[in-house]
This record gives C-alpha cells, structure tokens and sequence, in this order.
C-alpha cells in the first residue's frame, strides 16, 4: 500500500505487524513478513531493529532518504518474488535501489535481464554471401529447381559465349546465388551444407 505523506495510515495490526515507511516523502504500508523476507537485507534489519537506527516522522514511519519511484518495484518483488516493472521505468535505476537494500535475488533477476538484452543489442546482423556459378544452358533448370539449404537464385547473366554439342549450340551462363549467414559476436558460422558442395561440383565458383 502507497499513501502520500500527511495521509491517515490505517491503525498497525495486533502484535506490530504493520510498518509504515516514508521513502523520499512518499508514505508505504506493509507487513513486517513481507520486510524480513530477505532476511540479510536493509529493510529486514530496519525492522527487527538490528543496530540500525533510522528517524521516523510524526507518523511513526521509519524515514528512508532514497527515490520512491523505485521502492514500489522493490516492495512487491518482497510480497510475491517477481520484478513487474512499468514500460517506462529504467532497470538501472531498480538495480541501484536493490543494491542500496541489498536484496540479494533481486539483484542477480535485474543483472540476468540487463545482460540478456546487452546480447540482443551486440548481435550481428545476418550477412549476406554471393556466389557466382558458371553452367551450361542445359544445366540451368536443373540447377536452380534443386537449390536448397538457404540458397537463393539472384541473376542470371547471359556471358555471351557459346559452344556446339552435337548438333545443338549451346550458350554459358553466369549464375548468381546468395546466401544468409547468421553471425553472433563469437564469430561468423562457417557450416558447409551439402547443397553447398552440390553446386560446387556442378559449376565454376568465380
């Protein structure tokens, strides 16, 4: 529970099982349980009075000098163990509270996340590699229906050239392919595919 400072709390539960804290001006309800949660963490300490010693306010809120945009997030991870953050709010600014409270599984959740998307953010790009296949007419349909393994027919350059067989003349072909290569900033993939093999054999690779 979030209540904006100078607002009536509700009356603590029998046995003080409710504790106020006041972060930054910005009154939260909570229980005692859900504080000690991560028992060697600032809050839990706070409130089992472990040589800590902390102002409180007219209220009877424990004073907290830290930003209250970020305690919310830190609060319900204590309730339920999950890190529900909204769009706009900066994981880094989550991390230095969590640092600060030294909530211990909170703070490996945030560095695993920052460190996900660091990776997706330093991924290469797929880059594209051309091949140039030098084939006979006859062979064109051939070649280009069978093409597979990621393959892909480009141009077809007529070189001008031409030769007899048997009773037929015969003109040569430049064929371009491409293919995409998935790189990854632990190198370049260098997998040779059968496909590949195939229309070495068939063609010049220029």
């Amino acid at each position: 529970m979030r209540m904006e400072a100078g607002e009536v709390a509700p009356p603590a539960g029998a046995g003080g099982r409710w504790v106020r804290l006041n972060v930054g001006g910005t009154v939260f309800l909570t229980t005692r349980q859900t504080l000690c949660r991560e028992q060697k963490s600032f809050l839990s300490r706070l409130c089992q009075g472990e040589e800590l010693q902390s102002d409180r306010d007219e209220t009877g809120a424990y004073l907290i000098d830290r930003d209250p945009t970020y305690f919310g997030p830190i609060l319900n991870f204590l309730r339920h163990g999950k890190l529900v953050l909204d769009k706009d709010m900066a994981e880094e600014g989550v991390l230095e509270e969590a640092e600060f409270y030294n909530i211990g599984p909170l703070i490996r959740i945030i560095k695993d996340r920052m460190e996900e998307k660091d990776y997706t953010v330093t991924q290469v790009p797929p880059k594209h590699v051309y091949r140039v296949l030098q084939c006979q007419e006859e062979e064109l349909t051939q070649m280009v229906s069978t093409m597979s393994d990621g393959w892909r027919f480009e141009q077809l350059v007529n070189i001008g050239s031409s030769y007899s067989y048997g009773s037929e003349d015969q003109a040569e072909f430049l064929c371009v392919v491409s293919k995409e290569l998935h790189s990854s900033p632990n190198g370049l993939s260098s997998e040779s595919s059968r496909k590949t093999k195939l229309l070495q054999a068939r063609g010049t690779w220029m």
